[in-house]
C-alpha cells in the first residue's frame, strides 16, 4: 500500500524541529556536561562548565536559543519507499526552515552566494540529505550547525599504507589544530571510507548518533573510546582554558572504499550539538 503524505506536514514538522533543536540540548549532551563537571578539578574549567550548564538550562526554561549562532539548518530525511509525497520535498523543507527561523526568532545566517555573500534573510536553503529506506515512514532530523565549529572540520585522503595509525594521527591532529576555536568541550564526528564526498557526509552523520551509544562493531567501538581518551589528554579543556574534558564524545561511521584509498573526515561540533528528530 502506498501512503499519501501532504508535504505541508513536513513543513510543519521541520518548523517545530528547528525551534526545539535550538532551544533544548539532547539528553546525552546534557548528561555528558554533567559528567564532565563531576570529574573536573581545575577551577577555571569548573567555572566554565557551570556556566555552560546554566546556559542550556535557562535556554530550555525561557524558550530561548542556547547559542546566538542558531546555525545552518542541516536536515536529514529518511523517506520510506512506500510513501508518495503530494508536493515538493525540497520546497516543503525550506518552508519549514523559513517559518521555524522566523517564528522562533532565530538568527538567519545563510548567504545566497559564497562569494557575493548576500543574506537570504530566512536561513534557507537548508542543507538537505535524503535517503530512501524501506517502509512507509518518514524520519526527519534537524541538526542546526554553527560555523565556529564547522570551520574546524577537516578531510584527508589518506593512503592505505597510512593504516590505523594514520587515522589516529589525523583525527587527533584535527582536534589539536582546532584548539579553543570550536568552543570546547566538543563532539567529534569521524567518517572513514567511501569516496571524498561520502566521507565528509559520514562525519556529519556521526554527530547524529547519541554520544553514549557506541559503534555496533567492537573494533570501532574500542577505537572511539581510544580516540576520545587521547583527545581529552590534550588538555585543551572547556573553552581552551585547560582541564580534563576537551571532547564530550566521539562517534565513527564507516563505508566500504576503493583499494587505493583511505578517506578520513573529521566534523567537529561545539558543546551545543543540536539535533531533533520526528517520525511521521
Amino acid at each position: 500500500m502506498i501512503r499519501e503524505v501532504d508535504v505541508s506536514l513536513i513543513s510543519d514538522t521541520v518548523m517545530r524541529l528547528c525551534i526545539e533543536a535550538n532551544r533544548e540540548l539532547p539528553r546525552d549532551i546534557c548528561e555528558a556536561l554533567e559528567t564532565a563537571r563531576g570529574q573536573e578539578t581545575w577551577p577555571t574549567a569548573l567555572s566554565i562548565l557551570d556556566g555552560l550548564i546554566e546556559n542550556h538550562t535557562l535556554a530550555k526554561q525561557c524558550s530561548a536559543p542556547i547559542c546566538q549562532d542558531t546555525g545552518m539548518a542541516c536536515v536529514f530525511v529518511e523517506l520510506g519507499q512506500d510513501v508518495h509525497l503530494n508536493g515538493s520535498l525540497r520546497e516543503a523543507v525550506d518552508e519549514g526552515v523559513r517559518r521555524g527561523y522566523g517564528e522562533g526568532y532565530l538568527r538567519k545566517s545563510v548567504v545566497a552566494d559564497p562569494i557575493r555573500r548576500v543574506n537570504t534573510g530566512d536561513n534557507t536553503p537548508a542543507m538537505l540529505h535524503i535517503e530512501l529506506v524501506p517502509g512507509s515512514k518518514i524520519r526527519i532530523t534537524v541538526a542546526p550547525k554553527g560555523f565556529g565549529s564547522e570551520n574546524m572540520s577537516r578531510i584527508e585522503m589518506l593512503r592505505p599504507s597510512d593504516g590505523l595509525d594514520g587515522v589516529r594521527r589525523f583525527v587527533l591532529g584535527a582536534v589539536e589544530k582546532a584548539g579553543p576555536n570550536p568552543c570546547p568541550p566538543v563532539v567529534v564526528g569521524v567518517g572513514i571510507g567511501g569516496s571524498f564526498d561520502q566521507c565528509a557526509l559520514l562525519a556529519k552523520k556521526a554527530l547524529l548518533r547519541p554520544i553514549d551509544r557506541r559503534h555496533p562493531d567492537p573494533f570501532y567501538a574500542a577505537l572511539e573510546t581510544e580516540l576520545l581518551d587521547s583527545i581529552n589528554r590534550l588538555g585543551i579543556g572547556p573553552q581552551g582554558f585547560g582541564g580534563r574534558t576537551t571532547a564530550l564524545g566521539l562517534c565513527i561511521e564507516t563505508l566500504p572504499t576503493h583499494i587505493a584509498g583511505l578517506p578520513c573526515a573529521v566534523n567537529i561540533s561545539c558543546h551545543v550539538t543540536r539535533r531533533k528528530t520526528a517520525v511521521l
